[in-house]
């Protein structure tokens, strides 16, 4: 019999955070967006919304699911009336995934309405929703978003922009918001700019979103990335940037360029790809090993596998064919069948691996247990060897800042050293790129320890934004509220 209990045949990566979209002054706006978030579709993939405005009424419709089955329907596409629109695809980081959670938020205010979407994680949210209870706010949502709205409700006064900026000034953590008013399409990233947020020109129209493949998309130009600690309103007259916060490290999350971004964004005037390609050339550099065949672990995999069979010139195989068509599954998830779970999505090509010593090249290891089986499974197809080499330092520590990593007690480098962890998957050897090698790759001598140029905290534990809401759980376990990051 069949059940609805769903199990990720995934669930051994890292989960990125969500995605953002949002167009101003284009008579198809809502269609726009919806474009904008099928692109954007690998950052959240638990439930996509849009609000659009057409300068005096809000639309909005949210829904759990992918992007293409939210908005299939043209009648409902009609609804979404106007010429401005903001979208957000989300993978919720804790909590159950529920309609009320799914963004764009949207809450009405004296001055009109206001809609938000949020990729990131405040740091200091469940401290500033028990002090707002307090004070007799109601929170509809177990989102560390909402905070924000009901910050702003309780602002001095003041324009919609000033009420912004005195929320923001109160949160701490890592995030990027799109926002609409009436009037405006509204941007900003945290002063250490973790995650990401680009400007796009289209005709007259201007575009936000998280990356810049969501702007090839629908055919816009590239304007730049949206700074850190940077607010720009778009409105009728053009583009405004406002500088409201205090200047902070630039701490950009160097896992975007690792393993979330699409390989086809630049981020940060970087090609993601071209990223992933020296990583994978350094990580040859460093580790290089007598085989005959370098094999990526699709999709992730495949540009740092590229980079290292042409610096190391061993030839590059497609070893390991991935179904794309599986995400979750419905079938009862046992034991038996979560250990077929891998194979739902990789499946050896023993014609290339048979005989061979394989260096399988994957983007990071986090629990394990799919590098497990994918071990198991090139050996099984014939391989004499199977060494792994990893894309990314050893992950670690857990991410605060909007990406859903496990507790760090469950993170397999945090259990083992290399040597241990080689022997748990199953390699004949194991070696990751080191921190130093994966800035170098980067254009970057070496990691600055004073002055870190990204936010590596998940490798280093060296966490750049206060983690307020962590530590008052450490010091006092009676606060047990938790709430969805929405990411």
């Amino acid at each position: 019999m069949l059940t609805t209990l769903p199990f990720d045949t995934d669930d051994d990566h890292l989960k990125e955070e969500c995605a953002l979209f949002g167009i101003f002054n284009h008579p198809d706006a809502a269609a726009l967006t919806v474009l904008g978030l099928h692109a954007l579709q690998h950052r959240g993939q638990e439930a996509s919304g849009i609000v659009s405005c057409n300068g005096q009424h809000f639309h909005a419709h949210r829904a759990l699911g992918h992007v293409g089955d939210t908005f299939a329907d043209p009648a409902l596409m009609r609804t979404l009336k106007g010429s401005a629109a903001i979208g957000h695809n989300r993978y919720s980081t804790t909590g159950d995934t529920v309609l009320r959670n799914v963004q764009p938020l949207y809450f009405e205010f004296d001055f009109g309405g206001f809609a938000l979407g949020h990729n990131g994680n405040l740091t200091n949210a469940l401290q500033l929703r028990r002090q707002l209870i307090r004070r007799g706010s109601l929170f509809q949502s177990t989102t560390d978003t909402e905070t924000v709205f009901h910050l702003m409700a309780v602002a001095r006064g003041g324009s919609i922009l000033d009420r912004i900026v005195e929320a923001l000034r109160q949160v701490e953590g890592a995030y990027s918001f799109v926002c609409l008013t009436e009037g405006m399409l509204i941007g900003v990233r945290d002063p250490n700019g973790v995650r990401p947020l680009v400007l796009g020109k289209l005709g007259e129209s201007f575009v936000l979103a998280s990356e810049t493949c969501a702007l090839d998309i629908i055919g816009a130009t590239y304007v730049r990335d949206i700074e850190a600690g940077e607010l720009v309103v778009i409105d009728s007259s053009g583009v405004h940037s406002i500088r409201p916060f205090a200047s902070a490290e630039r701490r950009f999350c160097i896992f975007e360029y690792i393993y979330f971004a699409r390989p086809d964004s630049r981020i940060e005037n970087r090609s993601v790809y071209q990223a992933r390609e020296q990583i994978g050339a350094e990580l040859a550099r460093e580790a290089g090993v007598e085989a005959d065949i370098v094999v990526p672990v699709p999709d992730s995999g495949v540009p740092a596998a590229i980079g290292y069979a042409a610096q190391s010139g061993i030839p590059f195989g497609l070893g390991i064919i991935r179904n794309h068509y599986v995400g979750r599954t419905f079938i009862e998830p046992t034991d038996h069948i979560r250990n077929l779970g891998v194979k739902l999505k990789h499946n050896a090509n023993a014609s290339i691996l048979a005989g061979k010593r394989v260096i399988l090249v994957d983007d990071s290891i986090v629990r394990g247990t799919t590098s497990t089986k994918i071990v198991e499974m090139v050996r099984q197809a014939g391989a004499t060897e199977v060494h792994m080499r990893i894309s990314s330092p050893p992950t670690s520590h857990s991410c605060f800042y909007g990406i859903d990593t496990p507790e760090q007690e469950k993170l397999l480098a945090h259990r083992y050293s290399v040597e241990e962890m080689a022997k748990f998957i199953g390699a004949d050897s194991l070696a990751f790129i080191s921190i130093d090698g994966l800035y170098r790759a980067m254009g970057e001598k070496a990691r600055n320890p004073a002055h870190p140029q990204f936010c590596d905290a998940c490798f280093t534990g060296d966490y750049p934004i206060a983690l307020t809401d962590r530590d008052q759980r450490s010091t006092q376990p009676e606060l047990t509220l938790m709430f969805e990051s929405r990411a």
